[in-house]
């Protein structure tokens, strides 16, 4: 057990919340361009379509500091995705079947994962406080 006690959490503040609701409203955005771009030019739209998402994801954990700031975006994606998945009552569909639309579903996904894991965390200022030594 550590002798350290837990901070309590600190609740974000208003600005930073709207920047969070604005990122995961772009994420969407994202999503939906990804979407129409995808099938288009494949295999090109693909890759572009994953790496405007990965793009995404890697600037907005950078402005804000946080894996948190991944993460919104990354949410917003994957909603906009998983909805637009789903067939409409005039049998209209975004995704066609087909190899292309699976793996812009589950590439997507992974990199929204490994975007929000690999993002680093802010070090502690100060000489005396570097991690790891």
């Amino acid at each position: 057990m550590s002798s350290m006690p837990a901070q309590p959490l600190k609740r974000p503040s208003g600005p930073r919340v709207l920047a969070y609701l604005g990122l995961f409203v772009l994420g969407a955005v994202v999503g939906v361009a990804g979407a129409l771009v995808q099938p288009a030019w494949f295999p090109g739209g693909l890759l572009l379509a994953l790496a405007g998402e990965a793009g995404l994801c890697l600037g907005a954990a950078r402005a804000t500091g946080s894996r948190a700031g991944a993460v919104a975006p990354a949410g917003g994606w994957m909603v906009t995705v998983i909805l637009l998945t789903a067939s409409r009552p005039e049998g209209d569909f975004v995704f066609g079947t087909g190899a292309a639309s699976y793996l812009f579903l589950l590439g997507g996904m992974a990199v929204a994962v490994i975007c929000a894991t690999l993002t680093p965390l802010r070090q502690p200022g100060g000489d005396g406080v570097r991690l790891g030594k």
